[in-house]
């Protein structure tokens, strides 16, 4: 029998009881980005993973979908399971067609496991770039993998620091497949909105046709408030910067939760308030649904109706 690791000292573990949002989400919407983690004694995290965090299996995420007034999940593979995508993909084909997933595969992938990875319902791999999380393959080995997958119609996930942005554009724009940009590259928002690198992160997604994700504010924020407490205007200071991206790409942002919030030490949000998070930076009925129902769907569930 094996014995289950220690969750890493000072991670939360997810919010016990979400608030109900204030905010009705509108009919399909779908939260892009979520993860599931194990649970542990079905599914070991990877050895060589950075961190043990504590489990949030299938039945947790699905519970707060359900909560929250989501109709669909795309669950992102989480770099504690490493390449072994058994958890995603179990939480997927659990779904009942309401899951998508997003993958980690190694340039030596079979064929095979491409297409049973795809008849299971994965749409994308991603590609992580911070050092904190996962060792980040060779560049010439990403590319691969990118070639890879593009014959199957799926996209490439990226995970960077804004401050890396420049170091690595060339190589984000020479891949074959669409890009889906996870938390809108991390920019620093405590520089301003208008500023040269939240400018130039723009233009690496106009000029790319990248798809950004406005998630994670809880992960960009530097002076809040959190979302905790019942508090009505959680993160202001990253609310510009959402604003921006859905005013620029109305028709390529995506939205999502993150549940559950792998590697918080200071505060864990309350997913309810998260949820009111969203009109505060999608201000029209037209942008909440794009980001919240068109958006996802055409680029998850072509040619379906939420």
């Amino acid at each position: 029998m094996s014995t289950l690791s220690a969750k890493t000292p000072g991670w939360l573990d997810w919010h016990p009881a979400p608030s109900r949002p204030a905010f009705a989400l509108p009919p399909g919407t779908v939260d892009t980005h979520c993860h599931v983690f194990g649970p542990q004694a079905a599914f070991p995290f990877a050895p060589e993973r950075k961190y043990t965090p504590c489990d949030g299996g299938k039945d947790d995420l699905f519970a707060l979908r359900d909560h929250l007034g989501v109709a669909r999940n795309v669950i992102v593979q989480a770099t504690c399971h490493g390449a072994d995508n058994s958890a995603m993909v179990d939480a997927v084909q659990a779904s009942g067609g309401r899951a998508r997933g997003i993958a980690t595969v190694r340039p030596d992938v079979t064929d095979a496991e491409l297409r049973r990875l795809d008849a299971a319902g994965v749409r994308g791999v991603r590609f992580t770039f911070l050092r904190r999380l996962a060792d980040a393959a060779p560049q010439d080995a990403l590319a691969t993998v990118a070639r890879r997958i593009a014959p199957l119609g799926w996209h490439v996930v990226l995970y960077f620091e804004s401050a890396d942005l420049p170091e690595l554009e060339r190589f984000f724009s020479s891949l074959p497949t669409p890009l889906v940009v996870d938390h809108m590259g991390r920019p620093d928002v405590t520089e301003p909105v208008g500023g040269p690198r939240f400018a130039r992160f723009l233009r690496f997604a106009e000029r790319d046709d990248v798809w950004v994700k406005v998630t994670c504010p809880e992960r960009l924020s530097v002076t809040g408030p959190p979302a905790l407490n019942a508090e009505p205007h959680p993160y202001t200071d990253v609310v510009p910067f959402a604003r921006r991206a859905i005013e620029e790409f109305p028709d390529r942002v995506l939205w999502g939760t993150d549940w559950p919030h792998p590697n918080l030490t200071a505060h864990m949000p309350d997913d309810g308030l998260l949820v009111d998070y969203v009109p505060q930076v999608a201000v029209t009925a037209e942008q909440r649904r794009k980001l919240l129902v068109d958006n996802p769907m055409r680029l998850y569930w072509p040619g379906e109706d939420a």
